[in-house]
């Protein structure tokens, strides 16, 4: 497995536009007389989106409930999980959440509710994501997975052509694989590029976490309910496999409907290892939003509408995206650069669908180019 290489970003226009746009935010927040963090609306949703996660879990483990009783506590579950990843854990271990970076550790933990590792998603997210995003290689998120195709610099089969028919199949199955083999999969991975940096004895220590908290995680899941509780184990696992499927399917389209979707470009970096473009322009290019005067699906997603304030902001919590966005997209407007933006949730929906047809159909690229 190839160690993966540093690319770097280049402003030969010496284009002012992130000093300009952070200017203004700061100013946004010096005027207004806010934090950049949480705010009594975010600890509101903490509170809620967590009682929505666990409470159904507590009636599960409290009372001997009937199959279907199982199931619906497990679909409230499955979206309380989504709308936890989105809204709470994302901004926590973003260092969004609190200014405390010990609260932001132990709120980030909430990312254990799914079954995931936190630090490999730092790595996949703040590190390669943010850094690269939707350059083939690099980006994570956007590498070829399973039988789905991202970006037209990877290499198509044969079945790509239909995966906008089955890709949502595979969606659903994002939180399922993460809880099973995912994790260990990127921390063999990431060492063998020398992404994480670790010494052997932080290798060895972290895959021995990795594993207790696997261990954890499949005993309350499982053995709690099925052991001291005397559920059926096919009661417990269709409760757990609809849990993460609506979990594992939510999280997926929202985090696709922000950069795998049309107008958004997939760059390649020179032979010198450099793409030639401002960072921030560059975000501005492969990110969308969508949705932006949605109140309720804003809440949900954790501002996840308002990807291109959060690509360019990520210490910022989310509750402050929707009047910023009027900041970033008048100063885009005014440097010339284009502000992409879905107006409704369908919407992008269809342009995801769209790109995802146009990605199985188009032969592998080694030019740079647009969605």
């Amino acid at each position: 497995m190839e160690k993966k290489k540093k690319v770097r970003f280049t402003n030969k226009n010496r284009s002012n536009f992130l000093n300009t746009v952070r200017a203004r935010v700061d100013q946004y927040f010096i005027d207004k007389k806010i934090s950049k963090h949480a705010n009594a609306e975010m600890v509101a949703k903490t509170v809620i989106l967590l009682s929505a996660y666990l409470l159904p879990y507590i009636v599960i483990i409290s009372f001997n409930l009937p199959t279907w009783a199982v199931v619906t506590n497990c679909v409230l579950m499955g979206f309380a999980m989504a709308g936890i990843g989105m809204s709470v854990m994302h901004d926590a271990n973003h260092n969004a959440y609190s200014a405390n970076q010990t609260t932001n550790k132990w709120i980030g933990y909430s990312l254990c509710l799914a079954g995931g590792a936190v630090f490999n998603w730092k790595i996949q997210h703040n590190l390669l994501h943010h850094t690269y995003t939707n350059i083939a290689g690099l980006d994570d998120d956007i590498d070829s997975k399973l039988a789905m195709r991202f970006s037209p610099h990877s290499d198509k089969k044969w079945y790509h052509r239909f995966q906008h028919i089955y890709v949502f199949a595979f969606y659903s199955i994002l939180t399922l694989y993460w809880v099973t083999l995912k994790d260990f999969v990127q921390l063999i991975k990431y060492r063998a590029e020398s992404v994480n940096n670790m010494s052997r004895r932080e290798y060895v220590n972290s895959t021995l976490i990795l594993i207790a908290s696997k261990v954890i995680y499949f005993f309350f899941a499982f053995v709690i309910p099925c052991v001291f509780l005397n559920y059926s184990f096919s009661t417990i696992l269709i409760g757990f496999l609809v849990m993460h499927s609506i979990s594992g399917l939510v999280l997926s389209v929202i985090f696709q409907l922000a950069h795998t979707v049309e107008h958004t470009t997939h760059p390649l970096p020179n032979e010198k290892l450099e793409v030639d473009n401002e960072w921030a322009i560059h975000q501005m290019n492969t990110t969308v939003n969508f949705s932006r005067y949605n109140r309720f699906i804003s809440w949900y997603v954790g501002g996840l509408n308002f990807q291109v304030e959060h690509h360019l902001f990520p210490t910022i919590c989310h509750v402050h995206y929707r009047p910023i966005s009027e900041i970033v997209k008048s100063t885009a407007e005014e440097f010339g650069i284009e502000y992409l933006d879905n107006p409704t949730f369908w919407g992008a929906v269809g342009s995801h669908i769209r790109v995802l047809k146009h990605f199985g159909n188009v032969e592998k690229s080694t030019q740079a180019q647009a969605a």
